[in-house]
């Protein structure tokens, strides 16, 4: 299931350093924050890649998309998939990113059932 957090940015990751355990979430309108959490996410950035939350953590490009082995959705860092506006500098239309997403989440499910968490 997803939810749609309106209003809302992400502000940090957590987790342990190898595993995602949830996210530090600000409310825009309120600025509150709170903590979700998730063992992971879909980030939906528009026309700009919005990659600096990543702190460097994964391989980008000079524009600050990240990398992807071509024809996938695979990155610098092993079971770390990514997807539309952050990966694909040419299209960046809404249905270039739903198609990869669904890469991105068969290439995690992949992963994950080789390696058991």
């Amino acid at each position: 299931s997803v939810t749609v957090h309106w209003n809302t940015v992400p502000e940090q990751i957590q987790g342990d350093g190898a595993t995602m355990t949830g996210v530090l979430l600000r409310d825009t309108v309120s600025g509150e924050t709170r903590e979700l959490v998730a063992s992971g996410l879909f980030y939906a950035i528009g026309h700009t890649p919005n990659t600096a939350f990543l702190g460097g953590q994964l391989e980008l490009d000079e524009a600050g998309y990240i990398v992807t082995r071509p024809g996938t959705a695979i990155t610098s860092v092993p079971g770390v998939f990514a997807a539309g506006d952050v990966q694909d500098h040419e299209w960046r239309q809404a249905v270039t990113a739903a198609g990869s997403g669904c890469m991105a989440a068969l290439g995690a499910e992949r992963w994950l059932a080789e390696h058991p968490l």
